[in-house]
């Protein structure tokens, strides 16, 4: 158990290291400091008088025991022979100890064990606790009043003398007293602006009211008054359209003191442009609403099942931070999408023509990191960062030096998740956060494209009493915020873990998903570390939006999609604070997973292993590059094995699905393991599956590609192993997900994290006249090992695509969208559709390596027909740098034949493909994926 007196790191584990990606908030080194000790222990040390004291005093910096029921304290501890364990409070925060005294206390209640240990209830909420001894409160204790203290528990022995004491964590005891499900945040009326707030540890509740978003003194300042915990107010009408902040007066853990906490509210809905006042906007006045607003849920895109889905993720403000068609007030904000001319709104409808469904938008609500106030960024003239060279290191240097300064971060750092964000607003004061979100969900929907909100709620940016990004934790200290058994702070996460095992943080987690889904229309959510968030909190919110409705609402839940990153480590890990929302909890939920195995097995290795790794699309055994693979024997089974992982993943991930593995046996995929031994698949059903190879984290595909294939192959064999990778992602049961420029050979000069990496880097041209390749070395922090790798790369021009490659790898895709959609075989809408249907081909030990043949059956009489036009479906996927015969005896005597969209490509290699019925024999030249359809022979009208 890690012990924090005295200056302690703690070593990130390789679990830890999966998401290291997110946000830059883990240093280069491999440890990383735990701030809450350190800010606790600096404000102890000014408040005490002497190193004696200090030293004892370190005891209150832990809370080791937990307040678990009205009557019921938790603590880890023995007590000796003829000892007891008593509780303390001081309303001012004075507890000291001395000459093993504790002294300071108003109130000390003995407390008594209950040697029937915690109830069953109580460790199903604490599994991290189950050991803990129970000690009882006498039943006349006056326990609201003592939870506005400092508290304590000690053990004395016979002599009366403390040998032990701790604080206390409280979120159980406040669960069972003040759980609450009515108003909160401001409330408005014909006549009145009311405001509630829960904080049932606080002492003093204050509103400061301000006119403006800044300067002057406020127009008034009142007393909430409390009842149960919440606290409330009601002010004038014209309360509406000004400030307010909230002045807490309430005991802090992390510093031992009474503190004046000043907070926004947690269910603000506007900001000041510093973010440090809460607007008060009733965001429901028609005002704020553009023309049709109230009618979008009747004219957004027809959705018929989940399984139609396909989804392109993109940043708000790479989408047109550098398009010159986009007026220079609106570039690399909402607005951006309402210009239905732009380069990139063209691009959107291209890919929304050809099938794409759904926009996931990296997060947009109110994060730190980029000043709303436009007129404070740092820039750097990119004429500058034009003028070096394609591998050198100044580009980044210039751009890490105001990185924290400029107006780029992906957003992974909330601060409040009700707001959106201020610097994407033409103006972060007022109310146009609002209006020009919804203009431009508007403005997507109308061209055919749903919309996804990434959400964050497995932490938060601040904490503390003094941090200017600290919302809840000035409010309700320790409540919010996931502790360890020391009762410092959870990092896991990179930063303050929230606990949604808290009721009211689940209950906040799930009024702001309905706030976002009913205020501004959304149409789903993507959980970002969703692991680290309760498997019923994440019921309890698809309930919700599965509740809302056109009538009642203005919005159709059942439309409403969820899914997330299910990975299970942290103090989360196999259950160790609850179920949690990890990939094998969410199986028969509905509740979609990235699948990382496909990933990895499509591209190679991980993107936590050697950045040279190869897999199926990237030459392994097939074209090897430098790495050491092993032995031949090795890299055999290496691909054989990556091709089961892909096969299973074609089927959706299914648990159930049967296929022959590499070894010729049949199996289920739950059958087909992992590296480290668990199941590769984990869903029972498709749209519990996100099939992908690339995302926001990590390098794009294009330069994963170019920095695991041989140095000395073509950049036209790369853009046809970034489309056959694309290909494969494109054409599974699942639901396929697509990094925004992945299309068009994106890259970001091979930077594996550029999360704060400006515009330069992340740069999208929709022009497709670059595709941002060799813009110098990616910085530093994430990228310096890597740089040997990385510069002669760079530096050697036959990496750059031209713009006929680009144009072409975008043609490609739009053909792989449209093969997708033009039959529904391609999009199964259960399990046993796709058990009965989808068969693999050249399988067992005899495979023909560096090739995937996926048939899906449409024609057998014992199945109702899905397709009029095709009766069968035959996929190849060869990933061999030669051309392939693959025999399918199976599929001898058949009539296939190239699918249309590809016979009318403008790849003229994929248009060489052909079938030969006599043999059952598909001819597929190297690196394509060719699709084979039969005809039916009498158009059929598909089953209902």
């Amino acid at each position: 158990m890690l012990q924090l007196n005295e200056r302690k790191e703690v070593e990130i584990t390789e679990e830890q290291k999966r998401i290291e990606r997110k946000k830059g908030a883990l240093p280069n080194s491999n440890l990383v400091m735990l701030p809450n000790f350190q800010e606790a222990k600096r404000r102890t040390i000014e408040s005490l008088d002497t190193r004696h004291i200090i030293m004892q005093n370190d005891s209150f910096l832990y809370s080791r025991a937990y307040w678990v029921t009205e009557s019921i304290i938790a603590w880890n501890i023995e007590v000796v022979e003829n000892g007891f364990c008593s509780l303390l409070a001081s309303k001012v925060a004075s507890l000291t100890i001395s000459d093993n005294q504790i002294q300071g206390e108003d109130v000390k209640i003995k407390l008594q064990e209950d040697r029937a240990g915690l109830p069953a209830k109580v460790v199903e909420k604490f599994p991290h606790i189950r050991g803990y001894k129970a000690f009882k409160l006498p039943p006349d204790s006056d326990v609201k009043s003592l939870l506005k203290s400092q508290l304590a528990v000690a053990v004395y022995d016979s002599d009366e003398k403390c040998r032990n004491c701790t604080g206390l964590q409280l979120p159980g005891v406040l669960d069972e007293l003040f759980s609450y499900n009515g108003p909160l945040g401001a409330l408005y009326s014909d006549e009145a602006v009311s405001l509630a707030l829960w904080a049932p540890t606080a002492q003093a509740v204050n509103a400061h009211i301000y006119k403006y978003p800044s300067g002057d003194d406020p127009i008034e300042v009142v007393q909430l008054e409390e009842e149960n915990g919440v606290w409330r107010t009601k002010g004038p009408k014209t309360w509406e359209g000004c400030y307010y902040v909230y002045e807490v007066c309430v005991y802090h853990p992390s510093t031992l003191r009474v503190e004046k906490c000043y907070a926004n509210d947690p269910y603000a809905r506007g900001l000041s442009s510093d973010g440090r006042r809460t607007f008060l906007v009733n965001i429901d006045c028609d005002e704020l609403k553009p023309d049709g607003w109230d009618n979008l849920a009747d004219e957004k895109p027809v959705l018929h099942s989940f399984s139609d889905i396909s989804i392109y993720e993109m940043h708000i403000r790479d989408f047109s931070a550098n398009d010159l068609s986009v007026e220079p007030e609106f570039r690399g904000g909402y607005l951006a999408f309402t210009l239905l001319d732009s380069a990139g709104v063209l691009h959107l409808k291209k890919l929304s023509s050809a099938g794409i469904t759904h926009v996931h938008l990296l997060p947009t609500f109110q994060f730190a990191g980029v000043d709303d106030q436009k007129e404070n960024w740092r820039y750097v003239d990119n004429s500058i960062l034009e003028s070096f060279p394609p591998d050198s290191d100044q580009q980044q240097a210039l751009i890490t030096s105001i990185k924290d300064l400029d107006g780029y971060n992906w957003g992974y750092n909330p601060v409040l998740w009700g707001v959106p964000k201020g610097s994407y607003a033409s103006n972060p004061n007022g109310p146009y956060r609002t209006t020009e979100f919804r203009k431009m969900v508007q403005a997507l929907n109308r061209i055919g494209l749903r919309v996804v909100l990434d959400v964050v709620y497995n932490h938060l940016q601040g904490s503390g009493p003094l941090d200017e990004h600290s919302v809840l934790d000035k409010i309700v200290p320790g409540y919010y915020l996931r502790r360890n058994v020391d009762g410092f702070i959870e990092h896991s996460t990179c930063m303050n873990n929230t606990a949604s095992e808290h009721f009211m943080v689940e209950r906040l987690i799930v009024d702001d998903l309905v706030h976002w889904a009913v205020n501004y229309k959304v149409d789903g959510f993507r959980f970002d570390l969703m692991g680290h968030i309760m498997k019923s909190t994440m019921m309890k919110a698809k309930d919700a939006l599965l509740s809302l409705s056109k009538q009642k609402d203005g919005v159709d839940g059942s439309s409403i999609y969820i899914y997330g990153e299910g990975w299970d480590f942290g103090e989360v890990a196999k259950n160790g604070r609850g179920i949690n929302a990890s990939q094998f909890n969410l199986s028969k939920t509905g509740i979609g997973s990235f699948n990382d195995r496909i990933r990895d097995a499509v591209l190679g290795g991980s993107p936590f292993g050697h950045p040279l790794q190869q897999g199926f699309a990237t030459g392994l055994l097939l074209q090897p590059n430098a790495h050491d693979h092993g032995s031949q024997e090795n890299m055999e089974s290496m691909l054989a094995t990556s091709k089961d992982h892909i096969q299973i993943g074609m089927a959706a991930n299914l648990r159930d699905f049967m296929l022959t593995n590499s070894d010729g046996k049949e199996v289920k995929g739950s059958e087909i393991l992992t590296h480290d031994g668990s199941p590769v698949a984990y869903a029972s059903s498709l749209v519990e599956t996100i099939n992908y190879v690339s995302a926001h984290d990590n390098e794009t595909l294009f330069d994963i590609v170019s920095i695991k294939t041989p140095m000395n192959i073509t950049v036209a064999d790369r853009c046809r192993i970034n489309h056959l990778a694309t290909s494969i992602i494109a054409l599974s049961q699942g639901i396929p997900f697509f990094h925004a420029g992945d299309e068009i050979l994106r890259s970001k000069s091979l930077d594996r994290d550029s999360y704060n990496s400006g515009d330069w880097f992340n740069r999208l041209d929709f022009t497709y006249n670059s595709n941002n390749w060799g813009v110098g070395l990616p910085p530093q922090e994430k990228n310096e090992k890597n740089w040997p790798l990385i510069k002669p790369r760079l530096a050697d021009p036959s990496f750059r695509p031209q713009k006929d490659d680009i144009l072409a790898a975008l043609d490609n895709f739009l053909n792989l969208i449209r093969i997708r959609y033009s039959s529904p075989l391609f999009r199964l809408t259960t399990e046993d559709a796709i058990q009965q249907r989808v068969r693999f081909h050249n399988t067992g030990p005899s495979w023909v390596r560096g090739v995937i043949a996926m048939s899906i059956e449409d024609g057998h009489e014992s199945l109702p027909q899905l397709d009029p036009i095709y009766s069968s479906i035959v996929v190849v996927v060869n990933a061999s740098p030669e051309g392939v015969s693959v025999v399918c005896p199976s599929l001898q005597s058949r009539s296939f034949e190239l699918h249309p969209i590809q016979e009318k490509s403008s790849d003229v290699v994929v248009r060489s493909s052909r079938y030969e019925s006599s043999s059952g024999c598909f001819v597929v030249p190297q690196r394509t994926t060719a699709v084979f359809v039969e005809p039916r022979k009498t158009r059929v009208a598909p089953s209902k």
